[in-house]
């Protein structure tokens, strides 16, 4: 940083004179670039800004008109202050006009009570000039080596983030041009204390230009964006304080703008892969699941990114699309980013508030938050019907010509209940995915009372009891497939679906019925049951509908 008028009055050449602020002593943090000795009343023609001027004002004006014209021209051209020396013209005091004028505008004014060289001054002030020159040429080249280097890495916004406000010792948060924060460092700072009330404050802060600095909240913003497409601002967190300079002279405004060049980089690399809300969504989604955030962090970053959680229902829904022919891992990918948005999209059609995004590679999780004054089954069935023609339109509902599965939890009214909601949504989809695709069913989405025995099983699949109970019906049948590569368990899958009707199961297998009949047979021989007994075909349909819980 350049050196203040503060400090050039603390340097040794300079407290020799004795120096004394008579006028604009709330100024002396303006920056001095230069030092500039002059005698000449219309000197200001002849400076740029930033100049402290030594005089020892032996050709100033006389008169109060003539001595508030010097200072009002000095001030208009923006010098960093005045210092007028005793010895030549003026002794013990200062003009009063001079005083009163500088005092009027702000200009520092300094009266320097012993003599001293000017040309001692002008080598100290230099000196520190060009050291801060030299500093800031190095920590620009560190800045363009570090932020060239995640570019070239590919690294997330989150962790170009982390960078910024690492070197800047300071909160930076990205937001959308809705004012939704989009991801954000604290920089060991509160996250309430940054986040609180994020919208409100934002939309205050205009700053002119791309970048900015708005003294009054002391945030320092960037626009985002590339290609003359903006699409958010980079905000650097700091304390009020006096304007920065303009331009690309302060360290903190040429850090900012490097980490906005990485990120709209960024955003062009990765336009393929899910948006920067999606993930954010996902990571909001996780922490909910894993336990990895609070609740007063879950209630907070959700806030900001524009989905208030408190004092709402909240719903967990899980979308599944059938299975059909598995893709390749890319296109996989690309088909889950695609099946969020279009999920997000169909949020934003029928005006609801929810978090979006990806739970795994299969599914797509929502958090949907409902105001006192909206029905949760016209919400949610209307979403479930946007969904399905959205995805018909755009070739996403899989397997199914009802489109995707839609599986919702039951609704709770706190941020910390929000987990058990999103985890029985889960459950119910994966069980709902094993159900008759395309049925006639009342609702257009599925409850766990939708999902029945298959349900239940689902929610007990991790339980040892439920795996002995498969292993003890099925083992015999399942080894025998996988030492004779056979497709017994299937043949027994088919004859219990078709409601033990051998003649419509054997045209569902595709054989003849002499060959079906003795396939039977021999189920019936390695597990040893009767299949004409209605409880023995009972138990294998459970200990079959509880093998596809888990194994799922």
């Amino acid at each position: 940083m350049l050196p203040t008028v503060a400090r050039v009055l603390d340097l040794d050449v300079m407290r020799r004179g004795l120096p004394q602020v008579v006028a604009g002593a709330d100024r002396l943090e303006r920056p001095v670039r230069w030092v500039h000795v002059s005698e000449l009343p219309d000197v200001a023609g002849m400076l740029r800004g930033g100049e402290l001027v030594l005089t020892t004002g032996i050709a100033l004006p006389e008169d109060r008109e003539g001595l508030a014209r010097y200072v009002r021209e000095l001030d208009e051209v923006g010098v960093a202050g005045l210092v007028v020396e005793f010895g030549r013209r003026y002794f013990d005091t200062l003009p009063r006009a001079l005083v009163h004028a500088a005092e009027q505008r702000g200009l520092p004014l300094v009266a320097l009570r012993r003599e001293v060289r000017f040309v001692a001054v002008t080598e100290a002030v230099h000196a520190l000039v060009v050291n801060a020159q030299l500093e800031q040429l190095r920590i620009s080249e560190s800045v363009h080596q570090v932020f060239n280097e995640l570019v070239v890495e590919g690294a997330e916004p989150p962790e170009v983030i982390r960078q910024v406000a690492r070197m800047a010792g300071a909160p930076v948060v990205l937001e959308n041009l809705a004012h939704q924060v989009l991801a954000h460092d604290t920089a060991g700072r509160p996250e309430a204390e940054v986040l609180e009330d994020w919208e409100r404050r934002s939309r205050g802060v205009r700053p002119p230009g791309r970048t900015g600095h708005d003294p009054r909240s002391g945030w320092l913003v960037t626009t985002v964006g590339a290609r003359g497409q903006d699409w958010g601002r980079l905000v650097l967190v700091q304390e009020p304080g006096p304007a920065l300079p303009e331009g690309e002279g302060h360290p903190h405004t040429m850090l900012l703008e490097r980490g906005a060049s990485a990120l709209a980089l960024n955003r062009l690399v990765v336009r393929d892969r899910e948006s920067l809300e999606r993930q954010t969504h996902r990571t909001l989604l996780s922490g909910i699941l894993t336990h990895a955030l609070t609740v007063s962090e879950v209630s907070l970053r959700a806030q900001a990114l524009g989905v208030p959680l408190e004092g709402r229902r909240l719903v967990g829904v899980v979308l599944r699309r059938r299975r059909g022919p598995i893709p390749a891992a890319l296109e996989a990918q690309a088909r889950l980013r695609d099946f969020t948005e279009l999920a997000a999209g169909a949020v934003r059609a029928c005006r609801l508030s929810a978090l979006v995004g990806a739970l795994d590679d299969e599914g797509v999780g929502l958090l949907i938050a409902l105001g006192a004054q909206q029905d949760e089954h016209a919400a949610l069935d209307s979403f479930s019907a946007t969904l399905r023609r959205m995805s018909a339109e755009a070739g996403q509902g899989g397997t199914d010509p009802a489109g995707p599965v839609v599986a919702v939890g039951s609704s709770v009214g706190a941020v910390r209940d929000a987990r058990r909601t999103l985890l029985e949504a889960t459950q119910v989809a994966d069980a709902a995915l094993h159900d008759a695709p395309g049925g006639a069913r009342a609702a257009s989405y599925y409850r766990l009372p939708d999902v029945r025995l298959r349900g239940l099983l689902h929610l007990l699949r991790d339980d040892a009891r439920l795996q002995t109970y498969v292993e003890r019906e099925l083992g015999p049948l399942l080894a025998h497939d996988a030492e004779h590569n056979g497709q017994l368990v299937q043949m027994l899958r088919i004859y219990l679906e078709q409601g033990r009707n051998k003649s419509a199961a054997a045209d569902a297998a595709h054989l003849s019925r002499p060959s079906f009949y003795d396939r039977l047979h021999k189920v019936e021989r390695i597990l040893g049951v009767d299949l004409d007994q209605v409880e023995s075909c009972l138990s294998l349909h459970v200990a079959l509908l509880a093998l596809d819980a888990v194994r799922r």
